[in-house]
């Protein structure tokens, strides 16, 4: 009992089973290096009102940065504590007496924690922004080598209209910027300090909150103490951006699954990230994108989980938030593997042009028809009726729209002329669409350029 911050209250020991049930040691580890910071910044905040001298404070500093060294050196001892918050302040006390003993003055370790968490959301987001910027700057290098290479686009996973597969790439580059923009967000929103809100009224030491903020890198400090202790909207927020993220590789993934298959052969997944059966010796399945799949789920979960957290609590702390750092921690660390390994299938992409343009089915052009009759006068929703006949006659006759003769489309239409055979040309197909946003290579290439200069300016 004496090691628990708050033993003064009680005589009677914790039941073994509430004692395991309650711990956090086990996973709050992970915010062990935040506490050393947040505790070095308090201890220099305790001069102001008198509670440190400047050198108490600065002996207190030095043996949490001993702490600090010993703990990654694998030296400490672990108490028997609650929490690594807890752990902290014991080996500060075993090393600097009642000096270290004063340290938890005008503060609880609720705004202690959720600084704590604040700090390590701040610095693991940024790895996360960091692995988005990597692979998205990569997609868009493989992009521009296949600005004029024709892929069969699909819609409802049928063949739609012919693409560029630059386009294809591109598309999910726009969706990482996206990403990235939301982290960029959260971060800001992240960058205010709770420490020194106390429980839930704030300290009653004149502490310089604004100074504070400063020493700990963060931009202002939250305004209301009641509100700090207890808000995890920051927890949420990235929680969803993480689930976010995975959906948009999860989305890809399957993409790439099917078109790495045998059926397609669009795509090749390199060995390095593939593995092979326990049983059948030719196998080489895309496990990399199946489990960046399956994890999907996973962060999907932590994300439902960290609402249900709030949604039946009070307004002010209670210890339910303590269950809000393990989907934390697994959703940061799950989406940076998996954007990390997803760069690893896109570095190593085996793509074969010739397959996806063989690959390619004559109906695709029929846009392209009813857009030709829409130029010669015909209102579209007439020329859409017309082709989709024509479609029905190639079908009926076994023959490809380019193997039906002029004869065959006039009996349609008197607008068709020789020249909508030039229509099944692919490439052309792709030189019409350089609207922007469209799939023309120079759109495609502006899209490119419009990227680079997202990347640049963060």
């Amino acid at each position: 009992m004496n090691n628990k911050l708050w033993s003064g209250r009680f005589k009677e020991q914790t039941d073994p089973l509430m004692e395991k049930f309650s711990a956090s040691l086990l996973f709050d580890q992970k915010l062990f290096d935040a506490d050393i910071a947040v505790n070095k910044s308090w201890a220099r905040a305790l001069v102001q009102p008198g509670i440190y001298t400047t050198e108490e404070a600065d002996k207190v500093c030095t043996a949490l940065d001993e702490i600090q060294q010993d703990y990654h050196a694998g030296l400490l001892t672990f108490p028997d504590v609650e929490d690594i918050h807890s752990a902290t302040e014991l080996w500060l006390t075993e090393r600097t007496g009642d000096v270290g003993a004063r340290i938890h003055t005008g503060r609880s370790r609720n705004d202690q924690v959720v600084t704590d968490l604040r700090l390590y959301i701040s610095k693991e987001s940024r790895a996360l922004v960091n692995a988005l910027t990597a692979l998205a700057t990569l997609l868009v290098e493989k992009a521009e080598m296949y600005v004029e290479t024709v892929f069969p686009g699909q819609t409802h996973v049928r063949q739609a209209q012919p693409i560029s597969f630059a386009h294809y790439l591109m598309a999910l580059v726009f969706q990482l910027l996206r990403d990235r923009d939301r982290m960029y967000q959260s971060l800001q929103r992240c960058n205010s300090l709770p420490l020194g809100s106390g429980a839930i009224a704030g300290a009653a030491f004149d502490i310089d909150r604004q100074a504070l903020a400063v020493s700990l890198g963060f931009d202002s400090v939250l305004e209301n103490s009641y509100d700090a202790t207890s808000d995890r909207d920051i927890v949420n927020e990235v929680l969803y951006i993480c689930a976010q993220i995975m959906l948009h590789l999860s989305r890809v993934a399957e993409d790439f699954i099917f078109w790495s298959s045998e059926a397609y052969q669009f795509i090749g997944i390199h060995p390095t990230y593939a593995t092979g059966s326990s049983m059948m010796p030719q196998k080489r399945n895309p496990d990399s994108l199946e489990l960046i799949r399956g994890k999907t789920a996973r962060v999907i979960g932590n994300q439902v989980t960290g609402l249900t957290l709030l949604k039946g609590i009070p307004t002010a702390y209670v210890r339910d938030l303590q269950e809000d750092k393990l989907p934390l921690f697994d959703s940061l660390e799950q989406t940076v593997s998996s954007v990390q390994i997803f760069e690893g299938v896109i570095r190593t992409l085996e793509v074969h042009a010739d397959n996806m343009l063989l690959s390619l089915e004559l109906d695709l052009y029929a846009t392209d028809l009813a857009d030709y009759l829409v130029r010669k006068g015909m209102p579209f929703r007439q020329a859409h009726s017309l082709v989709g006949k024509i479609v029905m006659q190639a079908e009926d006759t076994y023959k490809t729209l380019e193997e039906l003769s002029l004869e065959d489309y006039k009996t349609h239409s008197d607008l068709f002329e020789k020249d909508l055979f030039e229509l099944f040309d692919p490439l052309l197909s792709l030189q019409k669409r350089n609207i922007t946003g469209g799939t023309g290579p120079l759109s495609v290439e502006k899209q490119i350029q419009c990227a680079k200069d997202r990347l640049d300016h963060h």
